[in-house]
Order: C-alpha cells, then sequence, then structure tokens
C-alpha cells in the first residue's frame, strides 16, 4: 500500500531544495496496475496528442482537469498524495489537473528547461503555491531521459518564458547563469518512486534515444487559498474529495472508459491556445 504522509524532513528537503524523492511511494501491486491501465487504455490513446521539442523529438501526452473516479483519480485523490501535498503547502489543496507523459523508445521528445509556474502564472495564479507530483510509471533513467532538476532554483522566483518549437521554455541566458552556481541533478526513479517538487523548480528532460519507454503520472496541486482571479483553461477551486489509499486496489483496472465522471479532458487545439498566450 501508498506509504503515507511524507515526514517533518523531507519537508525541509523540499523547501531546502525545491524538490523531495520518496522512493518506493507505491509498491509493485499497486505501480503495476497504472502502468496496465495506462498502457491499456484507448480512451486515454485517443485524447493524447503530441508535443514537438524543436529537436526532432516528439512526446505524448494527455491532459485531464478533474481527477474522477477511475484508477488515475484514486491515485490523485489518495490520502498519501493529498496529505503529503497539503503539508507541503501549508493548508487545503485541490486538483489543478493530471497529465500521463507518454515518452517512447526511440522517438521521445525533450522537454526544454521550465518552470510550471512560468506556464500557470498566465491563468491567474497570483501566488507560487502549487506543487506537482511525479510518478514513475516505467524505470527513469538517463538514458530513457529522466527528469533533471537545478537544485534550489524554485528561489530564483518566476523566470520569463518563451517558446521553443512548441514548448514554453525559461529565458536560456538565466538558465545557463544559474547553471554555473547551482547543481545540476539527473532524477533517476523506479517505477511507484515519486518526486514533489515547486512550481518555480527549474527542470527538463532529454529526448529517449533507448530501447526503453519512460511514461510517467504527473499530478499537479494548487492551494485552495490561491484560487485564481480568473477562468483559463485549468480550473480555479474545486473541493477536492480523499480517499483512503487502499482505494487504488480496491479500483483496479477502472480506465477512462469505465468512469462515470466528466474529467475535463485538455486537447490539443486548447494547449496550442494556451501557449500562444505565454508567448505574448
Amino acid at each position: 500500500m501508498a506509504k503515507g504522509q511524507i515526514s517533518d524532513q523531507q519537508v525541509q528537503e523540499y523547501e531546502a531544495n525545491g524538490f523531495v524523492l520518496v522512493r518506493k511511494m507505491f509498491d509493485a501491486e499497486e505501480t503495476g496496475l497504472l502502468r496496465r491501465a495506462a498502457k491499456e487504455d484507448r480512451d486515454l490513446d485517443r485524447h493524447a496528442y503530441g508535443k514537438g521539442d524543436g529537436e526532432g523529438g516528439t512526446t505524448r501526452l494527455a491532459i485531464w482537469n478533474h481527477p474522477g473516479d477511475t484508477l488515475y483519480g484514486m491515485f490523485a485523490r489518495c490520502e498519501s498524495m493529498v496529505n503529503s501535498t497539503e503539508k507541503l503547502l501549508g493548508g487545503e489543496v485541490y486538483h489543478y489537473h493530471s497529465k500521463m507523459i507518454m515518452k517512447d523508445p526511440k522517438v521521445g521528445g525533450a522537454w526544454t528547461w521550465h518552470q510550471d509556474y512560468g506556464y500557470w502564472y498566465q491563468n491567474g495564479v497570483l501566488f507560487p503555491l502549487l506543487c506537482s507530483v511525479f510518478i514513475a510509471v516505467d524505470p527513469a533513467t538517463r538514458e530513457n531521459g529522466c527528469m533533471q532538476v537545478i537544485r534550489g532554483s524554485h528561489n530564483l522566483g518566476r523566470i520569463d518564458h518563451v517558446l521553443t518549437g512548441e514548448q514554453a521554455g525559461a529565458d536560456m541566458e538565466r538558465v545557463r547563469e544559474v547553471l554555473k552556481r547551482q547543481e545540476l541533478v539527473y532524477v533517476e526513479m523506479d517505477p511507484g518512486d515519486t518526486l514533489f517538487f515547486h512550481c518555480n523548480l527549474l527542470h527538463r528532460s532529454d529526448q529517449n534515444h533507448s530501447d526503453n519507454p519512460r511514461w510517467s503520472m504527473i499530478c499537479c496541486y494548487n492551494a485552495a487559498r490561491n484560487d485564481p482571479y480568473k477562468e483559463s483553461h485549468h480550473p480555479r477551486y474545486t473541493p477536492l474529495h480523499k480517499v483512503s489509499d487502499a482505494a487504488i486496489q480496491e479500483t483496479g483496472l477502472r480506465r477512462f472508459a469505465d468512469g462515470h465522471t466528466d474529467v475535463s479532458w485538455l486537447e490539443a487545439a486548447t494547449d496550442r491556445s494556451a501557449r500562444s498566450l505565454e508567448k505574448k
């Protein structure tokens, strides 16, 4: 079963570094269910779209706004995840969105250096009181394009972002200078490992040149007290109903087609429109 709420020491690590890696947050059975569900889910595949990296690579992803009652929703709503993010953000949180990143062998594209708040600032979110939680579905290694982070870069504040290919990336002049002073960390992960990271943490990933996939699910949370002041393609405050960690195994292989709630998919056209606004 899921590991439970993070410790006070892990909170201190998050505050100092901008991230904390929790090994084996989810056990082999839970992660196996997630992997099988994702890779057999026709609805997930149907809503996925490609995003070019400007270097010839493409990564598929699917994004949805509400957690719903599927297996994916149980991960996003389980007490281990939600209680941990509430501890990190100092109060009630709600589900901002989730996504499945499908970095396939040989073709999976890179992600340029960016901060998540570099995107979300444009959505009327006033404070950087957001946290993303990266769950490794497959092993994440240097060879298949694991996430890279710059330790402590969340303390820089929000950096200007511009479009690179189909992605909005941080000002590279500033990033190059940051890399001279701060440590670059390759976050290699086993399935079930979970990375909690600050919305101002600079992060990126390389293309997947290996023979192995690198799929991951990322759940993003916003502090309830940080309710956006305007409507956007991601939701304003919506109460999040927690479930027990046991709900993951109890739900089993309930995929999107089996769910009974509207998760509000973010389609490719909406995503492109959002990126266009971020360019201005």
